[in-house]
């Protein structure tokens, strides 16, 4: 937000390890003069508020304080050929975590400090300050702020956080229109008006690949078809836009906290040709339901003189959806 970015300072470029990139953020807060500060890993996305609170509470009690948990699992030391060789005692062990929290001058200085004496070994800044003589407090961890390094804990984050999260389907539908030709000097598709020797029939403006597409949206809710919301014999929907359909079945899909994530039709038809106004159409779709065109797949294809529409006789459409929506809980 405006507030939140108001008090941000500008990033700072880190360095060749994980030590020089932390020294390299307390250099740029010098200017501030903060008395205390706090580290924390970006491979731990799942810190807690409490967990931050109880770290700049522990600064009361020193120099320093890391957030860790209490080690529950039995040590082991390994040889080099990856046998046992020894059980560790595991009383008073903690895992340390981030954030870990310092007052300021003094981390600054042990940084300082390890980089003129060539000290780069530190696995966090509480190893650090305890080889530059600070006395390190602990506050009590949490085992979901845990370390994200390996796949196998990336699969592991996803489904915790989809456990907590809404879980969302995907569905597809398919819709089919037909229009026969009239006199007339125009037709309209997907939303597009297009000058050609004859028009489309029907009680609306007859727009085959809206009217397709419509029923593909309804389809994936299972809500009727465009006939059942729109009856062809009510006239107050004699010569309607099309796009008054389309934009009625994409907010029927958000009411129910769906999302359309694609539509794709098929245009049959021998004439008129569709290339010229495919962008055209990409943009009056999108403009309805809210979509970029790299989401509107538009294609056309003759039927090689056969039936119909090789006949020239009308045009048809087919058309297809894919939405996702909430999953209900079972």
């Amino acid at each position: 937000t405006a507030g939140l970015g108001a008090k941000l300072t500008a990033s700072v470029a880190g360095g060749e390890t994980r030590q020089d990139s932390v020294r390299l953020g307390l250099e740029a807060l010098e200017a501030k003069r903060h008395d205390s500060v706090l580290i924390h890993d970006a491979a731990r996305p799942f810190v807690s508020v409490d967990v931050i609170s109880r770290v700049i509470v522990g600064l009361s009690r020193g120099p320093a304080v890391i957030a860790a948990i209490p080690v529950a699992d039995t040590l082991k030391h390994a040889d080099v050929d990856g046998m046992v060789s020894a059980t560790l005692p595991r009383d008073n062990v903690w895992r340390a975590q981030t954030p870990q929290a310092f007052r300021y001058r003094r981390i600054l200085d042990a940084h300082r400090r390890a980089k003129s004496e060539g000290v780069s070994d530190f696995t966090d800044d509480a190893s650090l300050a305890e080889w530059a003589g600070m006395r390190v407090a602990i506050a009590v961890g949490s085992q979901a702020n845990r370390k994200i390094t390996t796949a196998e804990d990336i699969a592991m984050a996803e489904r915790d956080f989809l456990g907590s999260a809404t879980r969302f389907e995907t569905r597809c539908a398919t819709g089919f229109d037909v229009h026969k030709f009239t006199d007339g000097d125009h037709v309209w598709l997907g939303g597009v008006k297009i000058p050609h020797s004859q028009r489309l029939d029907g009680h609306s403006d007859a727009d085959v690949v809206l009217h397709a597409l419509t029923d593909a949206l309804l389809g994936t809710i299972g809500d009727g078809d465009i006939g059942q919301h729109f009856p062809p014999g009510d006239p107050q929907w004699r010569g309607a836009a099309s796009h008054l359909f389309l934009a009625d079945a994409g907010r029927r899909i958000a009411a129910r906290g769906g999302r359309i994530v694609n539509v794709d039709v098929t245009i049959l038809a021998e004439a008129p040709k569709v290339g010229p106004h495919r962008a055209s159409m990409q943009a009056a779709i999108g403009a309805v339901l809210n979509l970029t065109p790299d989401r509107i797949g538009i294609k056309a294809t003759t039927t090689e003189g056969l039936g119909f529409t090789g006949r020239r006789e009308g045009i048809a459409a087919m058309a297809t959806a894919t939405v996702t929506l909430p999953l209900a809980a079972s």
